[in-house]
């Protein structure tokens, strides 16, 4: 069934979904969007779809749906002619929602809402992009990036452009994400999205964009130039080498719980879009009021044609999916089978797209990691925790350090695959920022306007420098150090790996470990106080792995010979360059390793890894004919000479 707003030559068909609205309504609104010229009522066509042919009228018409039916809320019915309701398939909305507390009044207790809502705009769409396969491939670098603060302070974007979409298109900022080997950036929510409602008393506004109120519309602050803003970028970082992946929220929409707003899916049908207990009390699986009812057959459909929407129109690698498990609940129970994840990862238009699933949420049995079925790639926050522990200092960590650096097998080797699925990350959005892990023990969420309760209370984080140091050089360059060993096994981690915008160069959000509503300084990327050093570092990390492929592979490493070679893929020694025994991985108090990696060349790379804070001298296993030297141009080593405590050293091993 085809839904939306379709022009065609004799005017627009308008159809909309409901299995429980007695009338339908589309009101069609002047040019401005502020007036409504026309209030037409929507004919029966079965199956639930209510349509009508409009003549007279064509692109950039402004419009907006409205529904009768029963109103009780206890039995999950919204049901309000006074609400104007947003198209669930609208390509694009003429201007930003705002809460305003008569969007979540009660029927007959508040007035029309028409002059509080954006109005969907009608819009031809472009002719589809033609189909490529997708840059991006399992085992490169994702960016993941805020559109707005990523380039909000750049100094070489035109001011007008700046926190847009097509920023993202700059010379400079492309430049910038070729230096790093970024394969792919990852956009998170572009899509409209509302405020929630005990924000705008604060101040604040919602920053991150994971509150959306329909799913294919952008938002007009980050796209003012529409789907062809996006389309345009895309085409671009695509000509320089670089895939594009958005971040999408099908879990949950902004019209929260039974207080909440209704601005959509909840005016047109929520027994159908949202799940309820058999009480008819919302279900929240989301931790945000409501969870989309991913498994009936209408809001499966409308996920499958909003990824499909973005690839055929603008031409997008792939996506990732926030709080995954939620659209393989099938009766509220996760099924790794569930039709909506098999029917994305078969559909013709998204079988080749990348597909990679955050795979939490916080409803029953909600912690679903590795239980995803290939090609979902996943986030692996397993990763995230044992590195930060291991450099953290934690007695016992090595062992757990070593898995993760092979591509963690004890989760994604499942049914005996012999390649990974994991997406290696040390920080997110959602978290401290790279620098902040290294100075911050606890979090700072005070200019969130919650008294420092939300957000995480356990970041594997440490204050380096807190223990009676008063240098602040010192402590500088232990926090640097620090930062940049957090790298480096970052890069020397086989599978997928993703950098947060901005923690190549030491972004600070001031210890504030859930910043999504902080549209200011606290996010915006300090572009002209970056550590440039750090970022060459960074760039000369991708460069390596760049020349060393056998570090971005996503076969787990086994210890048995690489392709091609007798060399095995990985030998895990001491310090003193022998094999590490049993006692060895568990002493708890070991914090030096080498992860000794061969590849197909016959090469052989050496990752010396000292944990400790004291320096230490590493000694290497020797061939006839060869030798080794400094991996990284920016980083001499000489094997005379003691490791640094705190670092990850890189040695490779090339004929004399």
């Amino acid at each position: 069934m085809t839904l939306g707003a379709t022009i065609t030559p004799e005017g627009i068909r308008f159809a909309v979904w409901s299995s429980s609205a007695r009338r339908l309504w589309v009101s069609l609104f002047d040019d401005s969007g502020a007036r409504e010229i026309d209030r037409l009522e929507l004919k029966p066509e079965g199956e639930g779809v209510h349509a009508l042919l409009v003549p007279g009228h064509g692109d950039g018409t402004r419009y907006g749906f409205r529904a009768d039916g029963d109103y009780a809320p206890e039995r999950g019915l919204w049901f309000d002619p006074d609400k104007l309701l947003t198209d669930p398939y609208a390509v694009e909305v003429d201007r930003r929602y705002q809460y305003h507390w008569r969007l979540a009044a009660k029927r007959n207790e508040g007035a029309d809402t028409a002059s509080l809502m954006p109005k969907a705009v009608a819009r031809s769409l472009p002719e589809p992009v033609p189909a490529k396969p997708p840059l991006f491939q399992p085992g490169g670098l994702i960016y993941e990036l805020n559109v707005r603060s990523f380039t909000k302070l750049h100094p070489d974007v035109p001011e007008a452009q700046r926190g847009t979409i097509a920023a993202l298109a700059h010379p400079a900022i492309i430049e910038h994400l070729k230096r790093l080997g970024v394969s792919a950036v990852e956009l998170m929510p572009v899509t409209a999205s509302i405020d929630e409602r005990h924000l705008p008393p604060l101040g604040l506004s919602n920053a991150w964009g994971y509150n959306p109120v329909t799913f294919m519309a952008l938002d007009p602050h980050l796209a003012p130039g529409g789907l062809k803003e996006l389309r345009d970028t895309v085409a671009e970082l695509r000509k320089a080498g670089i895939g594009t992946i958005l971040d999408l929220v099908f879990n949950h929409t902004g019209e929260s719980d039974r207080l909440g707003p209704t601005l959509s899916l909840r005016g047109l049908d929520a027994l159908a879009y949202y799940r309820h207990q058999p009480d008819g009390r919302l279900v929240n699986d989301t931790g945000t009021g409501n969870t989309v009812a991913c498994d009936h057959p209408v809001a499966r459909e409308m996920v499958l044609d909003t990824l499909r929407h973005f690839v055929r129109h603008a031409g997008v690698d792939g996506f990732r999916f926030d709080l995954a498990p939620v659209l393989g609940r099938v009766d509220g129970a996760f099924d790794p089978d569930a039709p909506l994840l098999g029917d994305i990862a078969g559909d013709p238009v998204l079988a080749d797209r990348v597909l990679i699933a955050e795979p939490w949420d916080i409803g029953p049995n909600g912690y679903r990691l590795g239980n995803f079925r290939p090609p979902y790639l996943e986030w692996n926050d397993r990763y995230r925790d044992d590195v930060r522990r291991f450099w953290r200092g934690d007695a016992g960590a090595i062992g757990a350090l070593a898995t993760r650096l092979a591509g963690s097998s004890d989760v994604f080797g499942e049914e005996g695959r012999p390649t990974s699925r994991t997406v290696n990350f040390i920080a997110a959005h959602d978290g401290m920022t790279l620098a902040d892990i290294v100075a911050y023990e606890r979090k700072h969420n005070e200019a969130n306007g919650e008294q420092n309760r939300d957000g995480h209370n356990d970041n594997l984080s440490w204050n380096n420098g807190a223990e009676g140091e008063t240098d602040d050089e010192a402590i500088a360059t232990a926090r640097s150090s620090d930062q940049r060993a957090l790298l480096a096994a970052l890069f020397a981690s086989r599978g997928t790996i993703m950098l947060t915008a901005g923690d190549e160069f030491g972004r600070t959000q001031k210890g504030n470990n859930n910043a999504y509503a902080q549209d200011n300084a606290i996010t915006w990327l300090d572009w002209a106080g970056r550590d440039q050093a750090l970022e060459q570092y960074t760039s000369s990390l991708a460069a390596l792995r760049r020349a060393f492929p056998a570090l971005a592979h996503t076969r787990f490493l086994t210890g048995e010979p690489a392709d091609g070679s007798e060399i095995p893929d990985v030998a895990w020694l001491t310090e003193t360059g022998v094999p590490l025994g049993e006692s060895d991985w568990n002493d708890a108090g070991r914090h030096r390793l080498v992860m000794l990696l061969g590849d197909s060349e016959g090469e052989r790379l050496a990752v010396m890894i000292n944990g400790d804070r004291r320096q230490c001298v590493f000694t290497l296993p020797a061939r006839d004919g060869f030798e080794w030297r400094p991996a990284i141009e920016t980083q001499p080593v000489d094997l005379a000479r003691p490791l640094p405590g705190r670092c990850v050293s890189f040695l490779i091993e090339r004929r004399r």
